[in-house]
């Protein structure tokens, strides 16, 4: 019995280790696009259903140009493939793959 207890507490804690997860998201500049005031300047933001978390581990610079009129992400809302778990009221990101290149 106690052997079935310890497989089920393991297995229950490699299931919760990895929460990261993919999923199509919204990537723009939160205060520009998203209306968020949380923060001063240009930040990176997700939004996800409905709701909107700056992002740590990718900054809106490393896309290109965040000004640019066409593809800046100050300037329009682009369609992206993410990995990484939301923590706390942030969006911690692992990869990011822009889908309206």
């Amino acid at each position: 019995m106690k052997q079935i207890f310890l497989i089920c507490v393991l297995l229950l804690a490699v299931s919760c280790a990895n929460s990261s997860k993919k999923q199509t998201v919204e990537l723009s500049c939160g205060q520009c696009q998203f209306g968020m005031t949380s923060q001063d300047g240009c930040d990176l933001a997700v939004r996800i259903n409905e709701e909107s978390y700056f992002v740590d581990g990718a900054d809106i610079d490393d896309f290109g140009d965040a000004h640019d009129e066409h593809t800046g992400f100050c300037e329009v809302i682009r369609k992206a493939e993410v990995e990484g778990e939301l923590i706390g009221d942030r969006f911690k990101v692992s990869t990011v793959e822009l889908l309206d290149q």
